[in-house]
């Protein structure tokens, strides 16, 4: 018998009952115990187009419940190795998107006290900025791998500072990013001006456009990312509009020739090795998700970035 929590199996009931939580895990009132914990931020306050991602978390825990515990592909047997569990929703205020800034942060800053990795089920971008002050409070500026068709480097959005096109601008001026150790991963689309991506090479940010994945493997690319990372504190931040939208049409800012779903594989299991001190899947939207794969796709990727934590066992 495992001293680890282990997800409810599809044998023992119906993938269509049981508990509805990460991978129908056990639940937790708060971090204490736990190496890592699913965590929803169900808000979409942020968004400046379609709304929805208020009710991304729940879809993203719904569509889990097909996901087994062995990686088959990596081998790795996260729920042999870490103890975890789905610890709930940040209680978020539903009308004044500022205070939610201190109401995140809060709230990781309680969960990191366990020495708990956070995986994040989004809502929308707006998230990472508070997340990421209560990450660096505990491992100082961190390194960024960033899978998006934005860059969420705004200045403003609506002459507002807080929105989920200005994270990474905002996480920049506070210094909680390692800047020489940020890439983000499938920019693309329009544009305001030609040098709307600059900023972020400004900044010393490695900037990977969507075409420059077209027709190939991200394996050769994760490996000079791990090269870049180094031994350092690493946090995984992947919206879902980072993908081509014939595989997660879902959400609410959809550009199209984005990423396959195998590279956002790749990308995420091209992190194994690496410092990971939290991730996040934010912009999944359930009511322009009629299939579910796009929550599927969502919360298959959490899943991959649980299994490339620090200290899972891999199986011979």
């Amino acid at each position: 018998m495992s001293d680890f929590n282990q997800p409810l199996g599809g044998n023992e009931m119906p993938r269509f009952g049981g508990p509805a939580t990460m991978m129908r895990l056990p639940t937790q009132d708060t971090a204490a115990g736990l190496d890592a914990a699913f965590i929803g931020v169900p808000m979409d306050i942020g968004t400046s187009n379609r709304p929805g991602t208020r009710l991304g978390p729940r879809q993203i825990r719904d569509e889990s419940r097909m996901l087994r515990p062995y990686n088959m592909a990596t081998r790795a047997a996260p729920f042999d190795s870490l103890q975890v569990a789905d610890i709930g929703d940040v209680p978020i205020n539903t009308f004044n998107l500022p205070k939610n800034l201190d109401i995140i942060t809060d709230f990781y800053d309680e969960v990191l006290s366990h020495g708990c990795v956070p995986l994040t089920l989004g809502g929308d971008h707006t998230l990472t900025w508070p997340l990421l002050r209560a990450i660096a409070r505990k491992h100082g500026p961190v390194g960024l791998i960033h899978v998006d068709a934005h860059a969420d480097v705004n200045e403003q959005m609506f002459c507002e500072e807080v929105a989920h096109g200005c994270p990474f601008r905002r996480a920049q001026e506070e210094g909680l990013l390692d800047a020489g150790r940020v890439v983000q991963i499938g920019l693309r689309g329009t544009g305001y001006a030609a040098d709307d991506f600059d900023w972020c090479r400004d900044q010393g940010f490695r900037v990977v456009t969507a075409e420059q994945c077209w027709y190939q493997s991200l394996e050769p690319l994760m490996a000079e990312v791990r090269e870049q990372m180094g031994d350092g504190p690493v946090y995984i931040s992947f919206d879902i509009d980072g993908l081509d939208p014939s595989v997660a049409p879902g959400t609410g800012t959809v550009e199209m020739g984005g990423l396959t779903s195998q590279q956002g594989l790749e990308i995420v299991r091209g992190a194994q090795g690496l410092n990971v001190v939290g991730g996040d899947l934010v912009e999944v939207a359930p009511p322009y998700d009629t299939s579910g794969n796009t929550a599927l796709m969502g919360a298959t990727l959490l899943y991959e970035m649980l299994c490339v934590l620090p200290g899972v066992k891999h199986r011979d």
